[in-house]
């Protein structure tokens, strides 16, 4: 919770961050798992991070919340509430 409170994150991005920090694998899955969060939100709010220290266009900001690790309809959702 205290990763999503200072930037927003896919699951699979959370899930590697923690793994990154120390954590095995089981416990960065059961934290991805049990934690309350809404990631069409987070990709919202990744998407709007984007924009502010560069320029996308939407495709190019679609495929980046991909690569990110979002799902399609996340990325997607992410992108309208952008732009």
């Amino acid at each position: 919770e205290s990763y999503l409170r200072f930037t927003a994150f896919s699951k699979k991005g959370l899930l590697e961050q923690l793994k990154f920090e120390g954590f095995s694998t089981s416990e960065s899955t059961y934290a991805a798992n049990n934690v309350e969060v809404d990631w069409m939100e987070q990709a919202a709010l990744k998407a709007e991070s984007y924009l502010k220290f560069t320029s996308f266009s939407k495709k190019g900001l679609l495929d980046q919340l991909k690569f990110e690790g979002f799902t399609t309809a996340q990325a997607e959702y992410g992108v309208e509430k952008a732009y």
